[in-house]
């Protein structure tokens, strides 16, 4: 399992000084900025598209890791791209079919970026095990997509575990890459230690740390809380 990275989600922050906010995570010590892109369809909330992302590329050195709560995410995926994405993750509920999901894990990577697959609490975690070999990240939602500071599904937890449990075996018998396994959602001092000891290594936290009074203080205690 990978180094534990801490990702706070701009969902939580103010969007009237998003620049600042980001320039604030990196000061903090996050590890990577999450940036959470919903159409109002495929899940019930509007957030913002490639262009606020392309706007904000310059003003931070944070790896941004762009979440698609899309329908669709094949026809987007080069707008994020041009617009600097790091890490474009899609829902396994957006693939309509198998050739679809190919092309769009190929185009992520033909351009020299990393690439995540997601699952809903209500889709078993099984559905991403045929594509554990094309991608560098699994997002397992703890929450149902769609809104910030919802509370932690601890009956996700074991998902999570079966997931690193393939992921483990794979690697064991082949020469499988060591792929992140990320939870979003309900994250918090009380909740990420679940998480980790279920074997998740990368957490998406947003009020945690956006509306803490010391952003700093609230990274490193979210970090000693997964040990």
């Amino acid at each position: 399992m990978g180094d534990i990275l801490i990702v706070p989600s701009v969902l939580s922050a103010d969007f009237s000084r998003l620049g600042e906010e980001a320039q604030r995570m990196e000061r903090a010590g996050a590890d990577w900025l999450h940036l959470d892109v919903m159409d109002g369809h495929f899940v019930p909330n509007i957030t913002f598209g490639a262009p606020i992302i392309k706007a904000l590329r310059p003003r931070t050195k944070l790896f941004f890791d762009v979440h698609l709560m899309i329908t669709h995410p094949e026809r987007f995926i080069d707008d994020f791209l041009a617009a600097g994405a790091d890490m474009i993750t899609m829902h396994m509920e957006a693939m309509h079919n198998v050739q679809c999901t190919m092309h769009n894990l190929d185009a992520i990577h033909a351009a020299g970026k990393q690439v995540g697959l997601s699952v809903k609490p209500g889709t078993p975690v099984e559905a991403v095990f045929p594509w554990l070999e094309r991608v560098d990240m699994i997002l397992v939602m703890t929450v149902e997509p769609g809104f910030g500071g919802q509370a932690f599904m601890a009956d996700m937890l074991p998902k999570v575990s079966a997931l690193r449990e393939e992921i483990t075996r794979r690697a064991a018998h082949q020469d499988a890459p060591d792929i992140i396994i990320q939870v979003d959602g309900g994250i918090s001092e009380s909740t990420i230690g679940q998480a980790a000891r279920a074997g998740a290594n990368c957490f998406v936290a947003g009020s945690a740390v956006f509306n803490a009074g010391d952003a700093k203080a609230a990274i490193q205690a979210l970090r000693l809380a997964s040990n």
